[in-house]
């Protein structure tokens, strides 16, 4: 998308991202919770679980980190959305 162009074209736009961006986020948080629990579990049989249990920790880390990225997104979009409606009501 070129810089010129206007992010949203219209309100059901920022919504629809607003739902993918909360879907991601939330797949996100659940892999990064379910990388932590095959950590744990490694950990506990003291066995690998196709990875070393640090290697799952650091992956629930990762995971768990890039899922504020579309979280922050979203507040973003609806911060826009709250404006366009106040700017609205004036």
């Amino acid at each position: 998308m070129a810089l010129e162009e206007k992010p949203f074209k219209n309100r059901e736009e920022v919504k629809a991202e607003v739902r993918l961006c909360s879907t991601v986020g939330t797949v996100f948080q659940l892999l990064s919770l379910l990388f932590a629990i095959l950590g744990i579990i490694g950990d506990a049989l003291n066995s690998t679980l196709g990875l070393e249990t640090m290697s799952w920790f650091l992956l629930a880390i990762i995971v768990g980190i890039s899922s504020v990225i579309p979280s922050m997104h979203a507040v973003v979009a609806k911060h826009l959305l709250g404006i366009e409606a106040e700017s609205k009501k004036e």
